[in-house]
Order: structure tokens, then C-alpha cells, then sequence
């Protein structure tokens, strides 16, 4: 049985973390740095953008968590580390004043930045903010973590469970970041989970590089693949569960509680997209293969036809079909079902493949509200998928309009 709790990222045992402004970013009321550690060495996995273009901090951090181990992350939101001809020293110099502040081996330090590219990065503001953020270090301290790694996002997203391994209860939770500039092919923007169960590196990389492509890469936001997306998982073993090294029992309860986590926070990232009123999720069913049922869901959630017309509650279920039919899915169709869904109801729109009669009325009550259920059923197989995405609204140009300025 998964439990959901409180505590975020820190919910697991022997998880610290911190966040503090220390002048990357002009508004002195917001967050820029963050901190999370373990009280002892990890095992550690991570996917990376699958964009040439790399922030520093993804460099930097492959190399460090190589042996499969890590004790720390430091976060600064407000500039990307991306294009800049010192990024590798400077990430590799946040890793440092991490080692020197906490005595743990800068090798043992992964490394994230989020914010503008192409703009240098100064160490000095983090070089001094180091010693407060390292004091700040608590239990309770996974908050104040989350708000450091934000950009556009207008909530922080924190998730926990509990659940049981081994014999033991464990923990596992998360932070993530995530608003604009997510298309992810492999994780997608800025995630960090933590587990106090014990889990062999390999095994821990599976589960995550496993997971990733139902969850994580179901996401569009716009349609652009970020420089800076990573996903790092530290397990600490503190539980006390027989470590994980195999596939087993053991294995699918923890890859059960990840899941839920990671769909979690997928579904926060989808909702708090750039200048979104609208959470859309599109659920997509009797599909004759399992790639089929994910490149249908994924087109429908990136048409910006669609996302436009669910802003403006209009349903226009031809951008549906429009958006199956471009997405090179092998699909019948004039077996295509179409239907919307909200806590208003469900109203059928689209039977195989043509439209029905229904009440525009009741239709935009439906889609009026923040969270809509876009469904599909292709009648042709026994598989399915599910895609997150948002609306499109006037305020996402706004945002992009002056994001650097």
C-alpha cells in the first residue's frame, strides 16, 4: 500500500535541505539556491536532456555521480549555466564550496542550474551565500528547497509516500521545477527525488530510466526541449530494507512507489505550465500497440489548436483528430471515440470518427473547469497511454516576451 505524507523531499530518513536568496536573482524575496543532502553516500541515477545544447551543470554532474554514488544537490534558479565558456568551472566550483562547507568530496556533489541561457554566472553570490544555505540545512527544510529551484513557476512542487519494502516502511519524495521550455525526450526540467530504501545503483537507474518514458516524457508545456532538464534519484538505504539488487518483489513495490511520485509531480508540472489555467490530461485507450497509444496521446496534449481552444472551453474535438492524424500513429480513423471529461461531467463528441450531437452548453461548463480529461479511444488493440499537458494563453507569449529582460 502506497501512503501519501508530508515532508517532500526530506520525508525520507537521513534527508537535509535548505534554500536561501543569495543574489542571483534581482527579487530579493525569491529563493536562488538550494540544498539537499544525505547524511551519508547514496546511490545515485540521473537522465539528462537528450538536447546537443547542455547546460554545464549536466556535464558536471555525469561525471560526478559516474560510480553510481552521491551525497548532495546544489540548485541555483535564476540563470542556467548554459553557453558559457567558464560553465564547467563554475559548476565545478559549486561542487567545491559544497565540499568545503559540508567536508564531503565534491565528486560526491551533483549540480543543477535552471534559468537564462547564455548569461555568465557568477560564483561569488553563491560562494557567499554557501555558509547560510549549509546552516539552513533541516529536516523540515525541503519547502524552502523547492522555492529555490523555481523560475516562471507560480507554486512549488513537493511530493512524498510511504510505502513498504522489504519488511520495512520506506520513504520516498520529490521536488521539481518545471514551467516553460518542457518537451522533455528523457526526463524534463529540473527533478530531484530522494529514498531512505536501499537500492543498488544499477537497480536504482533502471527504475528511473524505466519510469521516465510513461511519465517524465509524457509532458509538453510548448513543444521546447530544454538545455538543463535532469533527473537525479539518491537512495540512502537508512531504511534498513535488504538492498535492492535484483529484480523481484522488492523491486516492483519500489518502482510502484516512484511511479506514483513521478506521476505526481508530472501532473503539478503540467498544470503550473507557463500562463496555464488549465491541467489537460489525455487518456488514450485500445490502441493496437503501446507506441501507438503514446504518440497519439503526446500529439493531442502538444496540438497548441487544441491547448488554445481548451483555454477558451471551446469543444472543438476536430483538433483532436487533427492532431491523431499528423502524429504518424498507425490508427484507423473511423474508429476513433473522442470524449471530454471534467468533475462536471463526461460528454461524448466524436464517434468512430464523426461527430455527434451534444450540448454545446453542457460541453463549456465542463471545460470551464481547472482540470479536463481529454479521452480517446482508438477501438483497434488493448493498449494505452497517458500524456499531461495545459492550455495555451495570452499570458504564455507575455511571459516568453521579456522572460530574458
Amino acid at each position: 500500500m502506497i501512503k501519501t505524507i508530508e515532508g517532500g523531499v526530506t520525508a525520507a530518513k537521513g534527508f537535509k535541505a535548505s534554500g536561501i536568496h543569495c543574489g542571483i536573482r534581482k527579487n530579493t524575496s525569491k529563493n536562488d539556491l538550494s540544498l539537499i543532502v544525505s547524511e551519508v553516500r547514496a546511490s545515485a541515477a540521473a537522465v539528462y536532456t537528450t538536447n546537443l545544447v547542455k547546460g554545464a551543470p549536466l556535464t558536471v554532474t555525469k561525471h560526478h555521480i559516474d560510480d553510481g554514488k552521491a551525497q548532495a544537490i546544489i540548485c541555483n534558479s535564476g540563470n542556467a549555466n548554459t553557453c558559457n565558456a567558464d560553465g564547467i568551472e563554475i559548476a565545478e566550483g559549486m561542487a567545491e564550496l559544497v565540499s568545503g562547507e559540508l567536508g564531503i568530496p565534491a565528486i560526491d556533489v551533483a549540480v543543477a542550474s535552471t534559468g537564462v541561457i547564455g548569461q555568465p554566472l557568477s560564483l561569488e553570490p553563491i560562494k557567499d551565500g554557501i555558509g547560510e544555505l549549509a546552516a539552513g540545512l533541516s529536516a523540515d527544510g525541503g519547502h524552502e528547497a523547492a522555492l529555490g529551484i523555481m523560475t516562471t513557476d507560480t507554486v512549488p512542487k513537493e511530493i512524498a509516500v510511504e510505502f513498504e519494502c522489504g519488511g520495512k516502511t520506506c520513504r520516498i519524495g520529490g521536488i521539481a521545477k518545471g514551467s516553460g521550455m518542457i518537451h522533455p525526450n528523457m526526463a524534463t526540467m529540473l527533478v530531484f527525488i530522494t529514498t531512505d530504501a536501499a537500492v543498488a545503483p544499477d537497480m536504482l537507474q533502471k527504475a528511473l530510466s524505466g519510469d521516465i518514458a510513461d511519465t517524465f516524457n509524457m509532458i509538453s508545456i510548448d513543444g521546447d526541449t530544454s538545455t538543463n532538464d535532469m533527473v537525479i534519484v539518491l537512495a540512502n538505504g537508512m531504511a534498513g530494507n535488504a538492498e535492492i539488487t535484483t529484480d523481484g518483489d522488492d523491486f516492483t513495490a519500489f518502482m510502484k512507489a516512484l511511479n506514483s511520485v513521478t506521476v505526481g509531480l508530472c501532473r503539478m508540472i503540467a498544470g503550473d505550465g507557463e500562463g496555464a489555467t488549465k491541467l489537460l490530461e489525455c487518456r488514450v485507450s485500445g490502441a493496437g500497440t503501446l507506441d501507438t497509444a503514446k504518440t497519439v496521446a503526446k500529439s493531442v496534449i502538444c496540438s497548441s489548436l487544441l491547448k488554445a481552444a481548451m483555454f477558451g472551453a471551446d469543444a472543438n474535438w476536430g483538433r483532436v483528430l487533427c492532431a491523431i492524424g499528423y502524429s504518424g500513429a498507425d490508427v484507423d480513423v473511423n474508429k476513433i471515440d473522442v470524449s471530454f471529461k471534467s468533475v462536471k461531467g463526461e460528454i461524448l463528441v466524436c464517434r468512430d470518427g464523426a461527430g455527434v450531437e451534444f450540448s454545446e452548453e453542457k460541453a463549456k461548463e465542463i471545460l470551464l473547469e481547472k482540470e479536463i480529461d481529454i479521452i480517446v479511444d482508438l477501438n483497434s488493440g488493448e493498449y494505452s497511454s497517458t500524456a499531461w499537458g495545459c492550455d495555451l494563453t495570452y499570458d504564455y507569449v507575455k511571459i516568453n516576451g521579456d522572460y530574458r529582460t
